[in-house]
């Protein structure tokens, strides 16, 4: 499903964020990435899901080299990714019902079948009734719903998320997880990059450790 080959990223000559990693994530596994801050956690999530390019290092997602795509063919590959980034990046001049149907929208799906899509994601991830509301009405754990009701509503087949619980009190963190842990039962697979050590230990699965740039543990729980 995805595999990093002597993956290096530099954004200054004297500054690496990623040094040589090499993974293998197989379809349907459920991986945290964790480290400490500076150890190039995000920057990884970003050469997965394209939004930037290595220095070094071949990238495969579904058996597609994204290194060697152009933006067209790579913005193919994101409509079947699903992105929960740390800042959530909602449109806060939109509805809730309006940042959920956005990706469903670019796909150019018909307005019935968005409005159907929309309001059954959104009652699986609990805030149906705030649909009419904007993201600055909502509070952090609401905002972070709608992130991932976004990145579910497509279905895809890699759900990526960057410090999803990192402002989450622990029954909002084991909620959110528990919505991970329904998509990875659906047969997506789910990448979360943390530095949150009593999650990874109340939810055990796979861990890669990164620390400095570089991959330094990989082990399952």
């Amino acid at each position: 499903m995805i595999q990093a080959f002597n993956l290096s990223k530099q954004y200054r000559k004297d500054s690496a964020a990623l040094r040589d990693v090499t993974l293998k994530i197989a379809k349907g596994e459920f991986v945290y990435i964790t480290g400490p801050s500076g150890a190039g956690k995000s920057t990884l999530l970003k050469l997965l899901y394209a939004d930037e390019r290595p220095t070094r290092g071949q990238i495969l997602v579904d058996g597609q080299n994204l290194t060697r795509m152009n933006a067209r063919r790579i913005a193919m590959v994101r409509r079947r990714l699903g992105v929960v980034f740390q800042d959530f990046k909602l449109i806060n001049s939109r509805t809730v019902f309006e940042n959920v149907a956005f990706p469903l929208e670019v796909q150019g799906k018909k307005r019935y079948e968005v409005s159907n899509r929309v309001y059954q994601v959104l009652k699986h991830v609990g805030i149906e009734h705030k649909m009419k509301r904007y993201p600055l009405e909502l509070s952090g754990g609401e905002q972070q719903r709608v992130a991932i009701a976004r990145a579910l509503i497509i279905d895809p087949m890699i759900l990526i998320a960057d410090e999803p619980t990192g402002n989450l009190d622990p029954d909002n963190t084991r909620e959110v997880m528990e919505l991970f842990k329904g998509a990875n039962a659906r047969g997506t697979t789910v990448l979360i990059a943390t530095h949150d050590r009593n999650m990874i230990e109340r939810f055990p699965r796979r861990l890669l450790a990164l620390d400095q740039g570089r991959l330094v543990e990989d082990r399952m729980p």
